[in-house]
């Protein structure tokens, strides 16, 4: 059975208008998918749905999506879709899916190529190296202290799915992770922009070991400095200061895996 809501002022307009907002995703233990892409990619990965919620002109087009029978489908109006977006021309499709990590994984368990993000903040270079972990075969990404969340609406847009291929991980504590690593035997290397650290093209190739990327503007903090195993400098030939993180980490994570 399909719900209709024409209301804007619907009690569950505004909880979905909420999960843009962080206290809001906290609050209800779950958050936003926006946009047939996303959607479909995460239907695809078998990501738990709560929700189903699309414009009633657009219903039609839920016959190429393979909506599990326990999710709730829900219409709503054009109006509706405006107010719970986060974008100026919304497609008119959502999800709600619950706040938890769709893969958990500890770093115990860990095995093949991650990427460790410390303090990076800004939405498009998080999705950009997400998607570049993905299409280089990282297994996945850890978020660690001073990381957006990577539930922000604007980062599950620049991630286009990636998120749903890869195992991505919330940590209050990332040296724990490099720690853990370190003890299993596993290389943890470090990037820095500093010519005293290790040029990346002399580290060969790896199957098991992690990259830690920095704060875009402060990069790694100095004890995760410290704790790696080793910290990589990229050369730079012509005069710019340094690269973008983004850049940088898929310049890194292509050289650094094993095929």
């Amino acid at each position: 059975m399909v719900e209709e809501i024409t209301a804007p002022g619907n009690r569950r307009v505004k909880d979905w208008a909420k999960l843009q907002t962080s206290r809001g995703r906290k609050k209800q233990h779950r958050y936003l998918l926006e946009g047939w892409h996303l959607v479909k990619e995460a239907l695809a990965a078998q990501v738990v749905i709560n929700e189903l919620i699309i414009v009633a002109d657009e219903i039609s087009l839920l016959d190429d999506l393979s909506v599990p029978g326990d999710c709730e489908v829900v219409t709503i109006t054009r109006e509706i879709a405006q107010k719970i977006s986060s974008t100026p021309s919304p497609q008119g499709v959502f999800a709600v899916a619950p706040l938890v990590d769709q893969q958990p994984v500890t770093p115990s368990q860990a095995q093949g190529a991650w990427l460790f993000l410390d303090g990076v903040q800004d939405p498009g270079n998080i999705g950009t190296m997400v998607r570049t972990a993905d299409a280089a075969g990282f297994n996945g990404v850890v978020f660690g202290p001073g990381t957006a969340d990577y539930h922000q609406p604007k980062i599950m847009r620049s991630m286009q799915g990636s998120q749903f291929h890869l195992h991505l991980v919330t940590t209050p504590d990332l040296g724990e992770w490099v720690t853990t690593f370190r003890d299993r035997k596993i290389p943890v290397f470090g990037s820095e922009l500093n010519v005293n650290a290790r040029d990346y093209r002399t580290v060969g190739q790896h199957q098991d070991f992690a990259l830690v990327m920095g704060n875009e503007g402060n990069g790694m903090s100095a004890d995760l400095l410290h704790q790696t195993a080793m910290n990589l400098y990229i050369p730079i030939a012509g005069q710019a200061e340094s690269l973008n993180v983004a850049v940088a980490a898929g310049i890194l994570m292509f050289q650094l895996i094993g095929g």
